[in-house]
């Protein structure tokens, strides 16, 4: 069993088009506080034995300049790279899926014996088929970083329940994963709309996105 409603409550998710390097971009974020101090989440978000407990196995050098690959998903170079001092921390890499390049961020930032954690995934617009920004808007790569603010939520204790990187394509099959896919899609609409979206936009590009998770036609 995993506390599905306490995770998606826990994150906040936020979406904007912005001019990044003169290119049109879209820039998500996604921010969520963890019960570890600075110094065991950057661990666990930067060394591959723990990465691979909570997200997926990767390999390569995980060193500033070094290239990095997730078994059967993205890699890229590590940019920068600044491990904790003085309450913080940093990394920007980027990322490398299907023929794109696209650049995230991870920011850590001490907050007494807990750690928020935030995410930012900047895209530029023409590095995003139309196509698929009209009919997923932000939850297409939205919903895949909340799968992994999820499993790291999970590791470091967070969020009640257990749920192994292996299991969960099966998990998102199940009333409970579809119940997190679910929640988390309408958590973008939510952030599209807030962004200007209109509703009926967001929540049209919420169902396409929870059916493509969890294979359900609506």
């Amino acid at each position: 069993m995993v506390d599905v409603q306490h995770q998606l409550a826990a994150v906040t998710r936020g979406i904007a088009l912005e001019d990044r390097d003169g290119e049109p971009s879209h820039v998500q974020t996604l921010e969520q506080t963890y019960p570890a101090v600075i110094e065991d989440v950057w661990e666990a978000v930067t060394t591959a034995v723990r990465i691979a407990r909570w997200f997926l196995p990767i390999s390569g050098d995980l060193h500033l300049g070094g290239r990095y690959q997730f078994e059967g998903n993205a890699g890229g170079t590590v940019l920068e790279c600044n491990p904790p001092a003085d309450g913080s921390a940093d990394y920007r890499i980027t990322w490398e899926f299907g023929g794109g390049t696209t650049w995230v961020t991870v920011r850590l930032t001490a907050e007494g014996e807990r750690t928020r954690f935030s995410l930012e995934h900047v895209a530029p617009a023409a590095e995003v088929p139309a196509e698929m920004w009209e009919t997923f808007g932000p939850g297409a790569t939205g919903v895949g970083w909340d799968g992994g603010l999820l499993g790291l939520g999970l590791h470091l204790g967070a969020t009640a329940g257990s749920l192994a990187p292996h299991e969960a394509e099966a998990w998102a099959l199940t009333d409970e994963g579809k119940d997190f896919y679910r929640g988390a899609a309408d958590g973008w609409a939510a952030a599209q709309v807030a962004a200007g979206t209109d509703p009926e936009t967001a929540a049209r590009n919420a169902d396409a996105t929870f059916g493509f998770y969890t294979g359900t036609e609506m």
